[in-house]
C-alpha cells in the first residue's frame, strides 16, 4: 500500500507490531538507539535493537526515598516513568578528557579533544527530560560559552519522545510546565494507547527528520476517536499528579527568608551525599583534574561530575565557602529555583521527581520549597 509522506506536525497511527520499524529506520540512518532497559532490577538507559529490549509489561512505584519495579497487568512498552539515569549520561558524560599535551623535544604540543561522537537516537524520552535537555542547551551553548563536546553530541542527536500516561508518585512536571505531554524539542512523539482490542501509538512528527522517519514505517491516518482517546489519557495523567510546586515570586521569597529555620531543619536530615545532583537531569557541576605521566611525556586534563553538596566543591584558598550542611542545601535549592533563572532565563528544575525518589532520607523539594514560601514576613535576610 502506497502511503503519502508524513509532513511536519502530522499525526499518524502506528500499530504495536509495526513499532519495530522505527528502530530499524533509525539504525539504517546511522543512529545508535538508546532507550529504557532493565538492569539489576532498575530501569536504566542502554542500547536498543528491538522493542523487546524495552521493559515490556513493567511499571514502577516511586515515593520519597523509594523505588520499585514490578510486573504490570498490561503489556505496555512504556508503563513506567523515569529511573535514576537521565540523558545527560550521553550528552554530558560523567568523565571526559578535555585535552592532552605531549612532549616534543624541549617543548610540548596541546592536542585538543575532539572525539568522533556517535549519533544517538534517544528513544522513550519523557517531556520533563526533553525540557531538561533544552535547559542544558542553554548552559553549554550560550552567548558567553560553548562546550564543543556537548554541542557535537547534541547536534547529532535524534529524540523520540513518549508522552506520560501514568505519572510516578514523585512527579510534579505539571507545576513546571514541562509535561506530562511533550510539546516541543522532539523529532517524534509517541502516545501509547491500549484498549481491549487494540494496542497502538499515535506518532507526531516534531521535525523534518522525524517526518522522514515516519514516512518510512507502516501507519494509518489518525481518527477523531484516536485523538479523543489520547486526550483522555493525557488529562488522566494530569489528574493523577499529586505533587505541586508554586513557582510564583520565588526570587523575592527566597531572598527575604535567607535565614528561615527550615534551612537548619532540613540540614539535620540531609546526608550531603549528592544523590540529588547526580540523578538530576539539569545539574552540571563538575571538577577539573590534571594528570601527568611520571616520565613527563604527556599531561591530560579531565572533567568529572561533582556536586555542590561536597565541602570541597566550594573550597577556595583558606577554606570552604559553604562549610555547613545548611549552607550547601540552601545553595542547591536556591540555585535550582531562583538564581538559575538569573543565569539562563529558566528554572533549573523540570519536576521529574528524581531528587525525591533517590534521596536516601526522602527529602522532598516540593515540601521544602513550600515551607519557605509560606514563611511569615519579617524574617530578615543575612548574607
Amino acid at each position: 500500500m502506497t502511503q503519502n509522506p508524513v509532513k511536519l506536525a502530522d499525526e499518524v497511527v502506528i500499530d504495536r507490531d509495526d513499532l519495530q520499524q522505527i528502530l530499524d529506520v533509525l539504525e539504517s540512518d546511522g543512529y545508535q538507539t538508546i532507550g529504557p532497559v532493565i538492569r539489576e532490577g532498575v530501569m536504566v538507559y542502554g542500547e536498543l535493537k528491538t522493542v523487546f529490549d524495552l521493559p515490556v509489561g513493567w511499571t514502577d512505584e516511586q515515593g520519597p526515598g523509594s523505588y520499585r519495579l514490578k510486573k504490570s497487568d498490561t503489556p505496555t512498552l512504556f508503563g513506567y516513568v523515569v529511573g535514576a539515569q537521565s540523558w545527560k549520561k550521553y550528552l554530558y558524560p560523567s568523565v571526559s578528557r578535555l585535552w592532552r599535551s605531549e612532549r616534543e623535544g624541549n617543548g610540548f604540543s596541546v592536542i585538543e579533544e575532539k572525539d568522533q561522537f556517535p549519533a544517538y537516537a534517544f528513544f522513550g524520552a519523557r517531556s520533563c527530560e526533553i525540557s531538561a535537555i533544552s535547559i542544558q542547551d542553554r548552559v553549554f551553548n550560550n552567548d558567553k560559552y560553548s562546550d564543543y563536546n556537548y554541542n557535537e553530541i547534541r547536534r547529532k542527536s535524534f529524540i523520540v519522545a513518549v508522552n506520560c500516561t501514568k505519572p510516578a508518585g514523585t512527579c510534579f512536571c505539571a507545576s513546571m510546565d514541562t509535561g506530562p505531554k511533550a510539546f516541543a524539542g522532539f523529532d517524534i512523539a509517541l502516545t501509547e494507547l491500549l484498549t481491549n482490542k487494540r494496542h497502538f501509538f499515535i506518532a507526531e512528527a516534531g521535525s523534518d527528520r522525524g517526518a522522514s522517519v515516519l514516512s518510512r514505517v507502516t501507519f494509518r491516518p489518525v481518527t477523531k476517536d484516536d485523538k479523543a482517546l489520547a486526550l483522555g489519557v493525557h488529562q488522566a495523567a494530569l489528574r493523577q499528579m499529586v505533587r505541586r510546586l508554586n513557582t510564583s515570586n520565588l526570587a523575592a521569597i527566597f531572598s527575604d527568608h535567607f535565614d528561615h529555620p527550615q534551612w537548619e531543619k532540613v540540614s539535620g536530615r540531609c546526608l550531603t551525599c549528592g544523590n540529588c545532583t547526580m540523578v538530576c537531569p539539569t545539574c552540571f557541576c563538575h571538577t577539573i583534574e590534571d594528570k601527568t605521566a611520571l616520565d613527563g611525556l604527556y599531561a591530560e586534563r579531565w572533567r568529572k561530575w561533582d556536586s555542590c553538596f561536597t565541602k570541597d566543591f566550594s573550597y577556595i584558598h583558606g577554606g570552604s565557602i559553604r562549610a555547613s550542611e545548611k549552607s550547601r542545601y540552601r545553595q542547591w535549592l536556591t540555585h535550582k529555583l531562583v538564581t538559575w533563572v538569573e543565569q539562563f532565563g529558566t528554572l533549573g528544575c523540570v519536576g521529574c521527581g528524581r531528587c525525591i525518589t533517590w534521596c536516601p532520607v526522602g527529602i522532598d523539594i516540593t515540601e521544602e520549597a513550600s515551607v519557605i514560601m509560606q514563611a511569615p514576613d519579617g524574617v530578615s535576610p543575612s548574607i
